[in-house]
């Protein structure tokens, strides 16, 4: 497939590595330009290229950007047309992102990046870590392959996200429309949790989602504490531990 990423922070790197050693035909872009991206980021084939270029005439777009950053998009998918795909990636954190008034209110964050893009997308790789998405991906068959859950409206997405999922190492687990999303935003017992197939199943309808925020929030102050560093990652084993601590 021709896909064009946008953002390549942990996530956007590793899908541009992924797709590429899969035999997509990749384009990645950032917001200071071409030259800018790390070389790293292109080693398995993908190309840098300007946003512009990274949305034309492409099968599949992927948002790999901060949720208060998807406004911004919005311009530059302006001309793509309505049958492209397009997968966001991304979730809502109030100390990073600032308050969105929507989303607090009750909003699936799905549907808010929908107004504001003026489109469908699709969701999907926001539910899983960056270490485990880089490091933990299995052949197909693996009894205990994780599984990445996704939601999307359209059939042609639906279809689309589940085969870009598997084709990075991971079993698909379709959660439904975007309304339905919340069950994989952060708090939700699917959420960066490293379950299999089987597994979520059998947790995906145990999701809460008034209580989502106060687990979300939770989660972000244990980080901090034992980081003190708003910009690192935890280690995928603790992230994992706590997740599962917190959300199941």
């Amino acid at each position: 497939m021709e896909i064009g990423i946008i953002g390549v922070g942990h996530i956007g790197k590793t899908l541009a590595l992924k797709l590429a050693a899969a035999g997509h035909n990749v384009v990645v872009a950032n917001s200071s330009g071409p030259e800018n991206i790390d070389k790293a980021v292109l080693a398995t084939g993908a190309k840098a290229v300007t946003a512009k270029e990274a949305v034309h005439n492409k099968e599949v777009i992927i948002l790999s950007v901060p949720l208060n950053r998807i406004p911004d998009i919005a311009s530059v998918l302006a001309s793509v047309p309505e049958e492209v795909t397009v997968i966001d990636t991304s979730n809502y954190y109030p100390a990073r992102d600032l308050k969105i008034d929507r989303i607090e209110a009750g909003s699936a964050e799905s549907i808010w990046v929908t107004e504001q893009l003026g489109r469908t997308i699709a969701k999907a790789w926001n539910a899983i870590g960056s270490q485990s998405l880089e490091k933990n991906g299995k052949p197909s068959g693996a009894l205990d392959r994780i599984a990445i859950p996704f939601a999307a409206d359209r059939d042609k997405d639906r279809i689309i996200t589940k085969q870009l999922i598997e084709d990075t190492g991971f079993d698909a687990f379709y959660t439904g429309s975007l309304a339905d999303s919340w069950r994989q935003q952060p708090g939700a017992p699917v959420y960066c949790t490293d379950l299999t197939l089987n597994e979520i199943q059998s947790l995906i309808g145990k999701a809460e989602k008034e209580r989502l925020p106060a687990r979300r929030d939770l989660a972000v102050a244990a980080i901090m504490e034992r980081l003190n560093d708003p910009k690192a990652n935890p280690d995928a084993d603790f992230g994992v531990r706590l997740s599962r601590a917190l959300y199941i």
